[in-house]
């Protein structure tokens, strides 16, 4: 031990030049009092860090706990409900008692399928329940169990050889090679499993669906009062199951009316739809959220779906989940639209009827769809439309109302309108100006009317449906003359036809008319370059528009050039109340200027009315009203259109009708569609349900 100390004299003596005043026993004793006070110190901190979590940081520290323990868990809330202006109750949200699951910890595939198997046991599950989605879904479940060996294991046999390499090398990512599943998947693949075996397959992968947002799956949705009985019966064997009582689903009690206009709401066991997906995430609605598919349920999802509640799921000792509810389900809004239920039923009726009686008959052997809008000229306000289709070779109708706005039809003689507002306005002819209404040759071509209606002005013009009167607009604005005989001679064939889009335009035409409703097109413009063109657009025979745009080329006649916003949605008021969240306010969109020409139009359609050329039933309604017809030629058909207001003073009500290829195209022309089959008995019930306008 003395070595050991002089030892440590002789380092001590080497490392401090200075030397040693004091005995080393004293340095030395020093040294260990000055290690044993820092390790009193970092004890004294650890001490006080200790205190300071437990007491002024606990609450942090078991929020934070809790992060790492717990899930946070969204249910949908209840659906706002729609309405017509008068209050009928066009979707409405209805309680639908539902089996839901959250999974217990350290499940495994064996416990899964164990449970499945007893739910399909049990309760009445039926396959027509899971849509095709949820099939493939299950099948590929199904497969993924197999044995290695198999050659369908995992959907081997939907790949190629190098597309398996990918998938074994890891180099395909799991959701292209979901994707290229669905792509490849055929009905004879789904058979492969036995009825019940799609039930439980099905089952199983709503179980074992889930996501960071949410545990809580929907197993069987709407279930029976005697199914809710058992599983609160007998919920010690089926753990993690459980009965929402909150639950609702989707009702239409109109049915077909409205269908599609109207759209659907995704199920809870379908989630976010795959088209939108994107859509709903960025607006924080979770995978498993029942939102709208399509239609005005999707365009003002947002309102609709209301605040979902919002859980707090943890976990005992045995691993069942317990939850907490943090944020109570807010119902989502009511919607209040601007149809009359009663009148739509009307025009949906009355289209059905007509379709079905004449699709596909002698002389309208290509005749399989037809269209009708209706709106309140003045304010925009969307009072009803129909639309309904035919499978000529089994006679069945798709109801389709919606292709008011996503279809096209060829317009035909009824924008003449558009036509002599251009003319006029442009200063090429003018108002009361008469044109002989003759055959005119063009480069050898005979062109003419229906027949030669001798001398008319711009007024009779529009009641007689004179082609040749538009001609001569065109020819004029094309800077062109006409020479018996000779063909056009037209410098600038496409700043004529860009000059002619645009005042069509004015009108609407050719425009989206911005409703509120997704996926409304455009139209579609024809292209080429010959003087011709602009005499076949003068008449609509060139470009091509939806039904609800030629409403609102009406509508702007009939309110002397005022175009009024479209729209569908009136108010939208908080659940179950009057508190009015938003509602729409008028919006004129543009006017046209030349009020002495849209006069001499609006006198035009009147006498297509009185001079029966519009039909002697549409005269002889007790309420005056304007309309022009229009006949587009297509192919070996003809597309029949009509187009109106009333009361033709002060109008309430525009519409607009068009069936396309309604007729053949031969001397023997079939009548009208329009004309004489839809719009007296749809005008007599508007008359009715509004007798002071």
């Amino acid at each position: 031990m003395s070595r050991f100390f002089k030892n440590i004299k002789k380092r001590i003596s080497t490392y401090f030049s200075r030397g040693l005043d004091q005995p080393v026993d004293q340095v030395i004793s020093k040294r260990i009092l000055a290690f044993a006070s820092m390790v009193v110190v970092i004890f004294l901190i650890l001490f006080v860090r200790l205190i300071y979590i437990q007491v002024f940081s606990n609450e942090r520290y078991v929020a934070l706990t809790d992060d790492y323990t717990s899930v946070t868990q969204y249910i949908s809330a209840p659906r706002g409900q729609i309405f017509d202006a008068k209050g009928n109750v066009l979707a409405k949200t209805v309680v639908s008692h539902n089996i839901v699951y959250t999974s217990p910890n350290n499940m495994t595939t064996d416990d899964y399928l164990l449970y499945a198997n007893r739910i399909v046991s049990v309760f009445d599950v039926d396959v027509k329940d899971f849509t095709y989605n949820d099939l493939v879904d299950a099948y590929i479940a199904y497969t993924s169990l197999m044995d290695e060996d198999d050659p369908h294991y995992r959907c081997r046999h939907l790949f190629s050889d190098s597309e398996w390499e990918n998938i074994q090398n890891g180099s395909m990512s799991s959701s292209k090679q979901t994707q290229l599943i669905y792509k490849r998947v055929s009905q004879d693949d789904l058979d492969e499993m036995s009825d019940d075996e799609k039930k439980i397959y099905g089952i199983y992968t709503r179980m074992t669906t889930s996501n960071a947002a949410s545990l809580e799956n929907v197993i069987l949705e709407d279930i029976s009062d005697d199914d809710v009985a058992y599983l609160v019966e007998h919920k010690t064997e089926f753990p993690g199951f459980d009965v929402d009582f909150g639950g609702w689903k989707r009702e239409y009690p109109y049915g077909e009316t409205l269908s599609d206009v109207l759209g659907s709401v995704t199920t809870s066991t379908e989630g976010l739809p795959s088209e939108n997906i994107d859509y709903y995430l960025r607006r924080g609605f979770q995978y498993n959220s029942p939102v709208g598919r399509s239609g005005i349920e999707l365009y003002y999802n947002d309102y609709l779906s209301g605040v979902s509640e919002e859980s707090i799921i943890t976990y005992d000792s045995n691993g069942l989940a317990h939850k907490e509810v943090t944020r109570s389900a807010q119902k989502g809004n009511d919607l209040i639209l601007t149809f009359d239920i009663e009148l739509q039923e009307k025009l949906d009726q009355t289209l059905k009827t007509v379709l079905e009686r004449e699709g596909g008959t002698e002389g309208r052997e290509e005749f399989d769809s037809l269209f009708t809008c209706m709106m309140d000229p003045n304010t925009g306000d969307v009072l009803a439309m129909s639309g309904y289709t035919m499978d000529l070779d089994s006679k069945k109708l798709t109801y389709f109302a919606s292709g008011n706005y996503v279809s096209l039809v060829n317009p035909g003689s009824c924008i003449k309108g558009a036509t002599i507002y251009m003319g006029q306005t442009e200063g090429v002819v003018k108002a009361g100006e008469v044109i002989e209404d003759e055959i005119m040759n063009i480069g050898g071509e005979e062109f003419g009317s229906f027949q030669n209606h001798g001398p008319v002005d711009d007024i009779e013009a529009l009641a007689v449906s004179s082609n040749v009167y538009m001609f001569n607009i065109a020819i004029r604005l094309g800077d062109a003359e006409y020479k018996e005989g000779q063909a056009l001679e037209m410098e600038d064939v496409g700043g004529t036809l860009d000059l002619m889009r645009s005042y069509y335009s004015m009108f609407g035409l050719g425009n989206k008319t911005g409703i509120d409703l997704p996926g409304e097109v455009s139209g579609y413009m024809g292209y080429g370059n010959v003087p011709g063109m602009t005499l076949n657009y003068s008449i609509g025979q060139l470009d091509m528009y939806t039904p609800i745009q030629l409403l609102q080329y009406v509508s702007a006649i009939a309110t002397r050039g005022n175009l009024y916003q479209i729209h569908v949605m009136d108010q939208i008021n908080e659940s179950n109340s009057q508190n009015v969240v938003e509602s729409y306010s008028v919006t004129l969109k543009s006017s046209l200027s030349n009020q002495e020409s849209l006069d001499r139009i609006r006198q035009g359609f009147r006498a297509c009315v009185t001079s029966e050329n519009c039909g002697d039933e549409i005269n002889e309604l007790d309420v005056e009203v304007a309309g022009k017809t229009g006949t587009a030629e297509v192919g070996e058909t003809t597309t029949a259109n009509f187009v109106g207001f009333a009361p033709y003073e002060d109008p309430t009500m525009s519409f607009a009708c068009a069936a396309p290829t309604s007729a053949e195209n031969s001397q023997n022309l079939k009548s009208n569609i329009c004309v004489y089959d839809v719009m007296p008995e749809v005008l007599q019930t508007y008359f009715e349900l509004y007798p002071n306008g």
